[in-house]
């Protein structure tokens, strides 16, 4: 290639590769001033390509020798800028193809449909051919032929004699020395044009200007057209991975995957460091580029031009960022986004996804917010891939204001800045300041912020966007100057400008991007010189800013690995000294654990036995129904002249309304019991894990509030019932003694808790004063009183009703009147009460005892002899009690155990979905330390992977 360059041009592939620098240097400006004689040194060496040998430029000679130098120098100047820049391209792309090939799964099957290294090879040549046609297309100015071979001749060998002199003088010339040597030769130029003072010398002057403007123009278009020619072999570049991939779809791939890209696997770092730690300090370690600019500057054109898509919502003045959105850009085959931990694709060749996306990205914006927020410190995720894309990890923040309005919240601002400065402070992260360019440069307020972050400017790119209104606007000095970087109060490593758009909303990349060609192309301060090649497009914007992120990437990433190396040992070395036979598990595996665990215990009521089920149930029923029969059948009845049919009738109604409703809660009560009774004896296992006590007492609690009893059980329930009550007849001496016993048994302990009701209105006996050395209060004195001329009544009348009268109640107070004893009628009543109960309660007890060997009469039917009415009542309610524990015992075991495994599983399956709810059940050093481990691991793991991913592209 370079022999092929050298016969065609007469350079090599040095010349070609150091054009850059070249190009740089000034232009030189010579005439002639009255036909004298001017001598020109120069100080410098990087200027010997404009001087002809012996280092003396003699302008008197002719002036037309000026006009010839300068147009060769134009004309050559091009060769090496379209020659070097088709070179470039082509060992550009060569290494686009061997990155791309690297980054592909080993799929030797591809070997027959893909071209091997050879053709490859071939391919490369053809292409060298095709960039020598190209070159050889671009013709040396017709005019340059008036001056004679034998001119030309001389010139090209007195170029190629001083050009390696030059190339290594600009290679150790620093950039401040060219700046000053610039403004030297302005100075000379405007000098030499003030002194052209003849018709004939201002109109060649005015000549070579437009000359000048013209290869300026001519430069623009081949640099145009170089790129669309770049774009078209990526086109076809992607074409070919399409198919790649389709193929790849049609056959079997085994279980191999495709690699995930380098900027994927980056970007899952940087979100496990932000999980990892709250306070995002320790991920502020690793590069990304954050994009920072007073509001309304551009900022997210800037980022939608890199990103080749409006992804953001838009307003008129108004703030639409009003929270961190990172951005991770990577190359693939289809242009889509998605939102982290979301599974939907926006496909961004097609508006209305587009549009959907920005509807949600404002959405997430608007919920982040809440609570009378402006700005949120919440980080929305996203990732774009796409054909052409450079792979980087952008994150675009709100915009600096400098005036809040009505409707922002009173710290809006100082909440901007300090999100900013907390981003910016990153001594790794790529800071890219945008400048509005259309406003003056006084009312700029993020300069100052980023010349605070980044005094050095070690790590700011500067991008001046809407240059096109800048240029109407604006001095052209004034632009170069800021692109030189001499007008705001801060450095940085780059200068670009660009154009966004004409601020129409329904504007697409693609017209941008051609407006911003077109822009350039016809720019007067482009064809000036006011600004560089190199300075403008979002391409070359991106293509810097992606070199300069992958570079701090690389000088990072093994200074965070060996940190977290250090922390893992730490952590490892903890848990070893605190819980050493056991095995580290994060909440999610303890949690599964759990789970299993209370699922257990839900089969194992299947296990539990009938026995024990009817006697759980009958022990909850009489518990729950006891009160009832006592107060509302039992005592009423036994007040009435007709005991028997007064207690049909209250067991009938008492069917037909309470009870069925009052037994479905008794048999969940005891299913509740039976399933807590397993749980507490899974406690003293020797396996058991005391962690998980909280869990599931939280899970059963949650289960049994919202578990129901099946509503048909209730109406089922009452037709059983109902049948049950309607027998009246003891069928056996066993059922008769049973219900004696169950009487005895159920008056006993209703007479164990009046006797505990009198003991507290009472106070202590006279024995238990003397033994406990206790006393009564004033009011049980006063119910003692009481209580003695209340017991006269019921001695003098033992079938005494359970009211007093009137006159009764009369005699009570005047009687304890006598003894200085002032009681209300109230009073009186409530002390007879319980004392009532007592009596009553005892002659029950004492018929019983009556009745237990009188079955033999109530089966003769002598109830005459001996009255065993109550014995009968309550052998109904208990042969009712019967037979409700053993239907409410099937419906558990065929039913309501099952649903109750339901419930469990759905409050289970909630919880393991919620986060906080693990974190507030889990608890403990074991648990947090784990989880620390695990994470700490995690990470590394991810910090190794990606370095040697790193190492291998490289």
């Amino acid at each position: 290639m370079a022999q092929l360059l050298r016969g065609s041009y007469g350079f090599n592939l040095k010349h070609a590769v150091l054009r850059p620098a070249l190009l740089n240097v000034p232009r030189l400006n010579f005439s002639s001033l009255n036909g004298g004689t001017v001598n020109t040194k120069f100080k410098s060496r990087s200027f010997l390509h404009a001087v002809p040998p012996g280092g003396t430029f003699n302008v008197g000679v002719r002036s037309y020798g000026m006009i010839v130098a300068r147009v060769i120098r134009g004309a050559l100047r091009l060769r090496y800028l379209v020659l070097g820049g088709a070179i470039t391209g082509g060992v550009t792309l060569n290494k686009r193809y061997e990155e791309w090939k690297d980054g592909l799964p080993d799929m030797k099957w591809l070997e027959d449909i893909f071209p091997d290294n050879q053709q490859w090879k071939q391919f490369s040549k053809d292409l060298a051919v095709v960039t020598k046609s190209v070159a050889e297309t671009i013709e040396i100015d017709p005019r340059l032929k008036q001056l004679g071979e034998q001119k030309v001749a001389e010139w090209r060998t007195w170029f190629d004699s001083r050009l390696d002199d030059a190339i290594e003088a600009a290679a150790t010339k620093e950039n401040q020395q060219l700046e000053v040597a610039k403004d030297e030769i302005r100075i000379k130029n405007i000098v030499n044009a003030k002194t052209l003072n003849t018709d004939d010398s201002r109109r060649k002057y005015e000549t070579l200007q437009q000359q000048n403007e013209a290869l300026q123009t001519e430069i623009m278009n081949v640099q145009i057209k170089y790129q669309k020619e770049m774009e078209k072999l990526e086109k076809e570049n992607r074409d070919l991975r399409q198919q790649f991939l389709i193929m790849k779809t049609n056959r079997k791939t085994g279980t191999k995957k495709i690699k995930k890209s380098l900027i994927d696997m980056y970007s899952e770092v940087l979100d496990e460091l932000s999980g990892y730690d709250t306070t995002y300090s320790t991920a502020d370690h690793l590069p990304r580029v954050v994009v920072v600019g007073d509001q309304s500057s551009g900022k997210t054109s800037v980022l939608e031009s890199v990103a080749r898509a409006r992804i953001f919502p838009r307003g008129s003045g108004e703030m639409m960022t009003r929270a961190p959105v990172k951005v991770t850009l990577s190359e693939g085959p289809y242009h889509v986004a998605q939102f982290r931990g979301s599974d939907r694709e926006y496909d961004l060749t097609k508006e209305t996804e587009l549009a959907e996306l920005r509807r949600e990205v404002e959405l997430r914006m608007r919920a982040s917010v809440r609570g009378g927020k402006t700005v949120s410190n919440d980080v929305i995720s996203m990732t774009v891939k796409g054909p052409g894309l450079q792979r980087m990890v952008l994150v675009d923040l709100p915009g600096i204001i400098s005036t809040m309005t009505v409707d922002m919240a009173a710290d809006t601002k100082d909440s901007i800045h300090q999100m900013t400065k907390h981003y910016m402070s990153n001594p790794n992260a790529i800071i890219l300041c945008i400048q509005d360019g259309s406003v003056d440069a006084e009312r700029s307020n993020v300069t100052d912020l980023v010349s605070q972050c980044d005094p050095t400017g070690k790590r700011t790119i500067f991008v001046l966007t809407k240059v096109d209104l800048a240029e109407e606007l604006a001095n052209p000095d004034r632009i170069r100057k800021i692109l030189a970087g001499k007008l705001f109060p801060m450095r940085a490593l780059g200068y670009f400008a660009v154009v966004t758009g004409r601020g129409r909303k329904d504007d697409t990349i693609e017209s941008i991007k051609d407006y911003e060609e077109r822009f350039f192309k016809n720019s007067k301060l482009f064809q000036s010189g006011v600004i560089m090649p190199h300075q403008v497009t979002s391409r070359n914007l991106s293509l810097a800013v992606s070199d300069r992120f992958w570079k701090m990437v690389r000088e990072t990433i093994e200074q965070q690995a060996d940190a977290f190396k250090a922390t893992r040992f730490n952590l490892e070395t903890e848990w070893k000294n605190n819980f050493p036979r056991l095995r580290e598990s994060g909440r999610d595996e303890l949690f599964e654990k759990a789970k299993g665990e209370i699922l257990d215990e839900v089969v194992n009521l299947s296990q539990t036995s009938a026995k024990k089920w009817e006697d759980l149930l009958t022990d909850k029923l009489w518990e729950k129904l006891s009160n009832y029969v006592f107060e509302n059948i039992y005592l009423p009845a036994a007040q009435s002249d007709s005991f028997n049919t007064m207690v049909d009738i209250k067991l009938r109604q008492w069917a037909e309304q309470a009870l069925p409703a009052k037994s479905v809660e008794s048999g969940w009560e005891a299913l509740q019991a039976e399933f807590n009774e397993l749980i507490q004896k899974a406690k003293k296992l020797p396996d058991h894990d005391g962690i998980f006590d909280n869990l599931k007492a939280c899970v059963v609690d949650e289960s049994v509030k919202r578990h129901t009893w099946e509503d048909k059980a209730i109406d089922m329930l009452r037709v059983i019932q109902l049948n049950t009550l309607e027998d009246r007849s003891v069928h056996d001496k066993q059922e008769w003694d049973q219900a004696v016993k169950f009487f005895e048994s159920s008056v006993k302990d209703k007479l164990a808790h009046t006797e505990q009701t009198l003991t507290e209105m009472l106070g202590p006996s006279t024995t238990q004063k003397w033994l406990r050395w206790t006393s009564s209060t004033e009011d049980q004195s006063k119910r003692s009183w009481v209580k003695s001329e209340l017991d006269k009544i019921i001695q003098s009348d033992t079938k005494h009703s359970p009211v007093l009268s009137y006159d009764e109640l009369t005699t009570v107070r005047k009687n304890l009147q006598r003894s200085n004893v002032e009681v209300e009628t109230d009073y009186i009543r409530e002390t007879w009460y319980p004392i009532y109960r007592r009596h009553f309660l005892k002659q029950s007890l004492l018929r019983a005892y009556d009745c237990r060997k009188a079955y033999y009469l109530y089966s003769q039917g002598s109830e005459n002899v001996i009255n065993c009415s109550d014995i009968v009542l309550f052998w109904r309610i208990q042969q009712v009690i019967k037979v409700t524990a053993n239907a409410l015992r099937q419906q558990i075991i065929n039913r309501e155990a099952r649903r109750l495994d339901k419930e469990i599983k759905a409050v289970l399956d909630e919880f393991s979905d919620d986060e906080d709810k693990k974190v507030q059940l889990l608890v403990g050093k074991r648990v947090t330390l784990a989880e620390e481990l695990i994470r700490v691991r995690q990470i590394q793991e991810k910090l190794e992977e990606f370095i040697n991913a790193l190492n291998q592209e490289k």
